[in-house]
């Protein structure tokens, strides 16, 4: 409805919704109820296939209302729900990809098989009363499907975080799509201590993280008397002088937001988490959250506070410096797959600060693209981590990647197209990303910025080298582990990943044109 329509009591509008422009995530959280339902009257056999069509089903429908949304051009775009959602180039671009992600990142949590790592706890299963049938489910981990309602929770949040024209709206966008993710960690299989450290590690600092934002809002809100992204821009530009709410506000939510994208100071919590969370589910959190948190990072900044950028770019860049730099050097020393990608999120975060730095169009444009090449290959890589394993498990130490080009060769091919995609090697989509944000960055003035950048990848260019070498010209330890045949799922997912990696950083065009018709916000 386009129309106010008046209380008959008094002179208070009634909220105009737009149900159109919400619809994306209406159908998302509208699934995950339905999921949450279904956990609790649908017997347990039947529970799984449900959940999987039900998630899928939805993810699929929610895109094909972003297509429609963004197909319809401007009249179908604009603010909804009393203001509080702007549904514009940016929102969709992020939408979409968040929901292509977060696709891929289900038929990777949905795969179901017992491999070769997962004999010992078979034997553990089969001790377990119940028919034959149950102790299968069990073993293969078909009894945890609340995954799928959570996953669709998180997905939910999302879709809002980056859509929020409110500081309000965007925190419990913020916690909506946070607190199934701390459950979401502490739901491994095996290594179920070292998963619940991870998932308590995330809750506590999460937990702080949500402080400081709320915090800055308040702050923001007593500067501005408003929680309106538009407004507060308004009374920034009609500010004259310091003004220490401004300022404080602008800090405090700024340290919400870095933190959800990892950068450092506030990245601590990332090595923990991808190392002790499932890995399909640290896959989905490094692709889909990554995205999403940008996403609302570039509103706040290039919405609220474009005024005041003289004042957050020199914090931001030496944020991004330290992030760069600190994410490339740590990663060296790393024994453990998992958190030597950690450590690679957190150096491309910093790569991706540079695009938000340029503060323009063509920046923004270059960190929706960087947003969209990182995530496929970052799902890719992670799908390869899960297909490498000995009998306790997921075999993430590096030394028993050794000589794994030559158990595998097929799989090793396809981990290193990602590894020198992540590495920024031209003909991927790293390369075409990382040339993007650091163009749009030079363009801005931010050429320091863009030498550190570039020195950065060359020092992170030497672990993912170091992989390579270690698979292919190492010999393979004698009890060295299996790749696991992967099923239609895990296959999907790996064989998108690789072909976007590939197309992105061959024929760009199609998507850098798309994010750049994208890249303008609305107040």
């Amino acid at each position: 409805m386009s129309a106010q329509v008046w209380l008959a009591a008094g002179d208070i509008p009634a909220p105009e919704i737009a149900y159109a422009r919400v619809a994306p995530m209406l159908v998302v959280f509208g699934a995950a109820v339905v999921g949450v339902l279904v956990e609790a009257f649908l017997p347990r056999r039947a529970r799984y296939a449900t959940q999987v069509v039900l998630a899928l089903g939805a993810l699929v429908g929610a895109f094909a209302a972003v297509v429609a949304l963004a197909r319809a051009g401007g009249g179908r775009r604009g603010l909804a729900a009393a203001g509080a959602v702007a549904v514009d180039g940016p929102t969709l671009f992020v939408q979409g990809t968040v929901l292509v992600l977060s696709i891929l990142a289900v038929l990777l949590v949905a795969e179901r098989r017992l491999d070769a790592g997962q004999d010992a706890f078979a034997a553990q299963a089969a001790a377990l009363p119940g028919s034959a049938a149950e102790r299968a489910a069990i073993s293969a981990g078909a009894a945890q499907t609340e995954v799928f309602p959570l996953t669709l929770f998180a997905v939910g949040g999302m879709l809002l975080f980056p859509a929020a024209n409110d500081l309000v709206t965007m925190f419990v966008a913020l916690e909506v799509l946070s607190l199934p993710l701390y459950l979401l960690c502490g739901l491994a299989r095996r290594r179920r201590l070292l998963s619940q450290e991870a998932a308590l590690k995330y809750f506590l600092l999460g937990a702080f993280s949500s402080a400081f934002f709320l915090y800055g809002v308040a702050l923001l809100y007593g500067f501005a008397g408003s929680v309106r992204l538009g407004d507060i821009a308004a009374a920034s530009a009609a500010t004259a002088g310091v003004e220490p709410l401004l300022l404080a506000g602008t800090a405090l939510v700024g340290v919400g937001l870095l933190f959800k994208v990892g950068a450092v100071p506030f990245h601590a919590w990332t090595p923990d988490v991808y190392q002790g969370a499932p890995t399909p589910i640290t896959a989905f959190m490094a692709a889909a959250t990554k995205v999403a948190a940008f996403g609302a990072l570039l509103r706040v900044f290039y919405v609220a506070l474009a005024g005041l950028r003289w004042d957050w770019q020199p914090v931001l860049a030496g944020v991004a410096v330290a992030t760069m730099v600190l994410g490339a050097v740590v990663a060296l020393v790393q024994q453990d797959i998992k958190r030597m990608l950690a450590y690679s999120s957190i150096a491309h975060a910093g790569f991706l600060l540079t695009g938000v730095i340029a503060t323009s169009r063509a920046g923004l444009a270059a960190t929706l693209f960087y947003l969209a090449a990182y995530g496929f290959t970052t799902l890719g890589a992670f799908a390869v981590v899960t297909l490498v394993r000995d009998p306790g498990g997921e075999a993430t130490h590096l030394s028993r990647w050794a000589g794994l080009g030559r158990r595998s060769p097929l799989l090793a091919g396809v981990f290193t197209l990602f590894l020198l995609a992540f590495a920024g090697i031209p003909l991927t989509s790293g390369f075409m990303g990382k040339f993007a944000v650091f163009s749009a960055a030079v363009a801005g003035g931010a050429v320091p910025l863009v030498v550190v950048g570039v020195l950065a990848s060359a020092v992170a260019a030497f672990f993912y080298v170091r992989v390579i070498v270690l698979m292919f010209f190492s010999e393979p330890v004698p009890d060295g582990p299996t790749v696991a045949a992967p099923g239609v799922a895990t296959t999907a997912t790996i064989t998108l990943g690789a072909a976007a990696t590939v197309v992105l950083g061959v024929l760009p065009q199609p998507v850098l044109q798309l994010a750049h018709q994208a890249a303008t916000f609305i107040q």
